[in-house]
């Protein structure tokens, strides 16, 4: 079973550890599982694993709930008879008898309308469905998978989602980390997508140096493992036959550019210079984390030779301290408060690094 979880699932990093053995625990019973992740992450290969790990004899269909205008998606999963509407010129299966015996993966189930819903709830709890334009019930054996990049339990606060339904399927919920989480996987990715491309046909005769990888290590990689994916078939347009490197990545490759080699040791905490953006105060949300993810600092060494760690944790201190100052108009006390530290132990630091309060900012 660990066998064809690793054919689907790619990568050694902690978070993978633990999302595969999630899958190998749940893909021998008969339990919905709800898989939640960012666009882009391989929701489907986790639909894939479960599969092939369960030992049902039958075959996984998909579909795109989002993919497929509401007005069709009822005929697309419950199938229809003859005649139910115009152009039904014969009986036609739907998703569910299709997946008799098998798995039926939903994804992006968020976006299914509510009119639809019930039905779907119906199927689940008697196992049977009704094809559009008929009468008769038509017993089902499937193993229900879904995936959404929503937060589903707003869409049921807001109603667009039933609760119900939400229950029902969220019996084993597996979080599929981003790509940002676990970039120590990269290379093994890297090398798994370029073995599925040489698969499909395509002729992948480019390679990425060191300096290549140390650069999309950098990358923050908002679309995830189907970024990486983009990435490489347009790296074997641009660059088939060459060794492909760092310039060549941040320059052609990247949709973001990543930070260039001399700015190494500053990467890491630049995203905590968006904290002292006055902006925040008035509650605005950025729209990538504030701090580096930890990860980064654990692999670091094994793309790069040195780091100033004083330097570093200071920088970080400096940035934060000065943040809260901002944040809190200068308020020593209450910044002190929002920091865990106490006044004095915050009025010590400022002396040390000497950092002033904003201009015009009351005493306290």
């Amino acid at each position: 079973m660990v066998a064809s979880i690793d054919k689907y699932l790619s990568g050694q990093s902690a978070v993978m550890a633990d999302l595969k053995h999630m899958v190998e625990m749940v893909s021998p019973t008969t339990s919905t599982v709800l898989v939640l992740g960012e666009t882009g992450t391989g929701k489907e290969m986790v639909s894939r694993a479960i599969h092939h790990s369960s030992g049902r004899t039958g075959d996984l269909i998909s579909i795109n709930c989002a993919a497929i205008p509401s007005e069709l998606l009822e005929s697309e999963l419950f199938g229809h008879e003859k005649g139910a509407f115009t152009g039904a010129e014969k009986p036609r299966q739907g998703r569910f008898e299709m997946a008799n015996g098998g798995t039926l993966f939903l994804d992006e189930i968020g976006d299914m309308p509510i009119s639809l819903q019930s039905k779907l709830l119906r199927a689940l709890e008697d196992r049977t469905i009704q094809r559009v334009g008929g009468g008769k019930d038509i017993k089902v054996d499937f193993r229900l998978v879904c995936a959404t990049h929503q937060n589903l339990k707003s869409k049921v606060d807001e109603g667009s989602f039933r609760a119900d339904l939400y229950y029902r399927i969220n019996v084993f919920p597996v979080q599929l980390p981003s790509l940002a989480e676990r970039k120590v996987d990269l290379p093994v990715l890297i090398k798994a997508i370029m073995e599925n491309m040489k698969a499909m046909g395509d002729a992948v005769d480019f390679q990425f140096d060191e300096d290549a990888v140390a650069e999309m290590m950098r990358y923050s990689w908002p679309g995830n493992v189907r970024e990486l994916r983009n990435v490489l078939e347009r790296a074997q347009v641009l660059f088939a036959g060459k060794t492909i490197g760092a310039t060549e990545v941040r320059e052609n490759l990247l949709r973001m550019k990543a930070p260039k080699k001399d700015q190494e040791a500053d990467f890491l905490w630049q995203a905590t210079a968006d904290l002292s953006d006055p902006n925040m105060a008035n509650g605005d949300v950025l729209d990538k984390p504030a701090l580096p993810h930890p990860s980064d600092y654990r692999d670091w060494f094994a793309y790069f030779d040195d780091m100033d760690l004083r330097r570093h944790l200071q920088d970080i201190e400096i940035t934060l301290i000065e943040a809260a100052l901002n944040k809190h108009e200068g308020m020593v006390s209450r910044a002190a408060e929002a920091l865990k530290l106490r006044r004095t132990t915050l009025i010590e630091k400022m002396r040390k690094y000497v950092i002033e309060k904003p201009a015009h900012s009351p005493d306290a």
